[in-house]
């Protein structure tokens, strides 16, 4: 399983209305991509959204099953229509160590993601099993998806959630939280998955 994220930072008087009208009209049409786990339509508003931020973003997040539906997506018109809106993205990708996806996570409003730095010498199999039981509690505590992965290029770590409510007490330092406009859940059951 892999993650995968693409971030566009707009300018600061960009106008998100275009952003939630982009996603109303397109979120759908990844609702059932083959090798999709889920795709989550994100957006952040410094200037009118519900959660603080320091830029105005559109960054989908998404969940591939294997890497085929992936390729798949990269390659297909979709794609290609998206980079002509908004150019070229860096896509940043992880090795999933853990994801759950609960069949409500079409029903969430935000989404929190954390990118942490792995130290050196980190002991790999413990640090994923603190991952595992941080997805749990935070599953406990509401979450509606929960993924951990890491990625060994640059060493970190990212731990991404889905939200059925507002969650802005979660702002913390080097975390982002956005808007989710719609989520695309190809599997519409509960799903413990592991890569």
């Amino acid at each position: 399983m892999l993650a995968m994220q693409y971030s566009f930072v707009l300018p600061a008087d960009y106008d998100m209305a275009v952003i939630r009208q982009r996603i109303a009209d397109k979120g759908h049409l990844l609702d059932h991509f083959p090798g999709l786990g889920f795709k989550a339509y994100l957006s952040a508003d410094r200037r009118g959204g519900r959660l603080s931020t320091r830029h105005n973003l559109y960054a989908p997040f998404y969940l591939w099953n294997h890497s085929d539906g992936m390729n798949a997506f990269l390659g297909s018109s979709g794609f290609a229509g998206l980079t002509q809106a908004f150019g070229w993205p860096t896509i940043q990708m992880w090795s999933v160590w853990h994801a759950h996806v609960s069949p409500d996570a079409t029903q969430a409003i935000c989404a929190s993601r954390d990118i942490v730095a792995i130290p050196p010498y980190t002991d790999l199999d413990e640090l994923r099993e603190q991952e595992r039981q941080l997805a749990q509690n935070d599953i406990a505590d509401g979450a509606l998806a929960a993924v951990s992965a890491f990625e060994p290029t640059q060493w970190n770590l990212i731990r991404f959630r889905l939200w059925g409510e507002l969650r802005a007490e979660l702002a913390r330092d080097h975390r982002q939280l956005y808007d989710v406009g719609h989520v695309s859940l190809p599997q519409r059951t509960l799903a413990e998955l592991t890569p």
